[in-house]
């Protein structure tokens, strides 16, 4: 037996929300989608959308999530997806940039989620 990978379950309290977010801010498919789910991918990328229960407080600080997606050209993915990007609330998206521990990072922000797609920074030796 061997493990295959492991997907995040998210609890959203609206599932064709995030859903729509998935699909047009970062370019996942949607290969599933009942009342209570929906498997979302992106390559080898793959979320699971769980509809959370009715008296979940989803602002609650507990139910923040950090998802960190690696991408092979996080200024290709930031290029293709700019529009929905952009149209996205103040604050809940950070342009590509360089960060100290040699990643550079597109960061999106939906509910309590913030999503992370980065790549190593290569830098050229002289």
């Amino acid at each position: 037996m061997k493990a295959l990978r492991a997907t995040p379950s998210l609890p959203v309290a609206d599932i064709d929300a995030a859903r729509a977010f998935l699909r047009d801010c970062l370019g996942f498919d949607v290969s599933h989608r009942d009342d209570r789910s929906a498997y979302c991918h992106l390559d080898a990328a793959t979320v699971r959308l769980i509809h959370a229960s009715p008296d979940a407080d989803m602002d609650d600080p507990a139910r923040q999530l950090v998802l960190y997606i690696d991408v092979d050209d996080v200024e290709a993915f930031h290029t293709a997806h700019q529009t929905a990007l952009e149209a996205l609330p103040h604050d809940h998206f950070r342009a590509p940039f360089d960060q100290p521990y040699g990643q550079r990072e597109l960061h999106v922000i939906h509910g309590p989620f913030l999503f992370i797609l980065g790549q190593p920074v290569h830098k050229e030796t002289l």
